[in-house]
């Protein structure tokens, strides 16, 4: 069933980090959004900024940073016009290997969840080919054993118009926090509007005390221009 995400977003308090990456309503136009939230201080500690190839996370006040390798990091890159996101340094080590000419699938081999006791934050990740297909990838512990590492991937070999597919790090809010389970979650983008209200409808739709930042981003299939926006609560 073909949810529409911001009321997903609106009915859950905690999906932690999430990515979209689909096609817009009038089929010319590649979407990519990714947002953080975070419950504790250090994780709403940050704010994206722009980078020479995509975005970074940096610290609001860099004297309260703790945990630096978990928080901070280039959620997203582009490489020879592959477009990369992720929730973690992940991201440079995709980048890495696609540089050396190895794959996607490769570089997450080498990675698993993050070691953050006891919730073993999941790595979600994605890649968006310049022809508009994509795939997207969890990499998260074995029915919660960090003794073992379940690495899923999610192909999709062209893009539909109007269609996109989400994937989050947790189902929801909780004590250790639930991690993202089942397929990526296909949804409508609704973006006749613009790229600016479709960020803006799902940046409403987050948990106003745990969002923290989001990212939205449209690529013309036809010129290649590229139209993008960051909105952050803690600027």
């Amino acid at each position: 069933m073909i949810k529409n995400l911001d009321e997903f977003l609106y009915s859950n308090p905690y999906p932690g980090r999430g990515i979209l990456i689909g096609r817009s309503e009038d089929g010319l136009r590649g979407i990519v959004l990714y947002f953080i939230m975070g419950r504790s201080a250090n994780s709403r500690n940050r704010l994206f900024e722009r980078t020479i190839d995509g975005i970074r996370t940096t610290a609001c006040d860099a004297s309260k940073v703790t945990n630096p390798e978990l928080i901070i990091y280039n959620p997203v890159r582009m490489v020879d016009g592959q477009l990369i996101v992720t929730n973690g340094d992940q991201t440079d080590t995709i980048a890495n290997h696609l540089k050396e000419g190895f794959s996607f699938h490769a570089a997450l081999h080498t990675r698993e969840f993050e070691p953050d006791a006891p919730n073993y934050t999941p790595r979600i990740s994605g890649l968006v080919q310049p022809c508009g297909s994509y795939v997207l990838s969890i990499l998260k512990t074995l029915s919660g054993n960090p003794n073992h590492c379940q690495r899923s991937f999610f192909e999709y070999s062209s893009a539909v118009p109007g269609l996109g597919h989400f994937i989050s790090t947790y189902e929801s809010d909780g004590n250790p926090l639930p991690s993202f389970a089942g397929e990526p979650i296909p949804v409508h983008i609704k973006d006749a509007s613009g790229l600016e209200q479709f960020a803006q409808n799902i940046w409403n739709s987050l948990n106003d005390e745990n969002k923290v930042s989001l990212y939205a981003r449209e690529t013309n299939y036809r010129t290649g221009d590229v139209n993008d926006l960051i909105m952050n609560k803690y600027a």
